[in-house]
């Protein structure tokens, strides 16, 4: 049994830009819904697997697009799936299992939500509006507003489990193996937050455990960087 989004969680976006927190966290994020691929454990969340799954095409436009409220994307890829009981040999010896290739399809709605806390709880976002909330793939992005360029930065996350992160088209951090959510888990090399608009795109994944993310920016000094606008396309 699933007690559904208890206690409240999130709530609609508005056309107001927000700032970041007292803290600096990021609370204002488009979310698509779950992308079904299940992994039994975290363990698998190596470096290289991560940039081969992070890397695959998911949906079209997955590192360009600017999604709005409600906008609808149609997911489909390949993935493998090992026979059900692989291993259970009973002492008698077992011919290694062919992974069965299953083709996923799926048609997933973008939602603009402010979180309620500092950690966005994906796993709760995926208990109201998703069709699973384990062994899956989220995709995040937020648009950051500048009045000038904020250098020297450095972005910092934690996530439940692995993740990885791009600040406007470049790779920015990877968090990789079976993480719990601390906050500043890991911080990127020095960024630059330029003038105007920034996006910032989050991709998190995980098997058996509640996925949730943090993300602010830190000064050279370590302190949270607020003196920009979290707007909503």
């Amino acid at each position: 049994m699933q007690f559904k989004n208890r206690p409240k969680y999130f709530s609609p976006a508005t056309a107001t830009p927000a700032k970041p927190d007292e803290e600096g966290f990021i609370r204002r994020w488009m979310l698509l819904e779950p992308i079904d691929k299940p992994n039994s454990g975290n363990t698998v969340f190596t470096d290289s697997y991560l940039r081969e799954h992070f890397n695959m095409q998911y949906f079209k436009g997955q590192q360009t697009i600017l999604p709005k409220d409600g906008q609808k994307v149609k997911v489909s890829f390949q993935r493998e799936e090992v026979p059900a009981g692989f291993g259970r040999s009973f002492g008698q010896p077992q011919e290694p299992a062919k992974p069965k290739i299953v083709t996923v399809n799926q048609t997933l709605t973008w939602h603009a939500l402010d979180s309620e806390n500092m950690n966005v709880k994906l796993f709760r976002f995926a208990e109201k509006w998703g069709q699973q909330v384990y062994g899956v793939l989220f995709w995040a992005v937020t648009i950051i507003d500048c009045d000038e360029d904020i250098e020297n930065v450095r972005l910092a996350v934690g996530s439940n489990s692995a993740s990885m992160w791009w600040l406007n088209g470049q790779e920015a951090l990877l968090l990789s193996g079976d993480r719990r959510m601390v906050k500043d888990d890991a911080m990127s090399p020095r960024l630059t937050l330029k003038k105007g608009r920034n996006i910032l795109r989050g991709a998190i994944i995980n098997g058996p455990g509640m996925s949730d993310f943090c993300v602010r920016f830190l000064d050279e000094n370590g302190n949270p960087v607020t003196n920009y606008k979290v707007v909503k396309n």
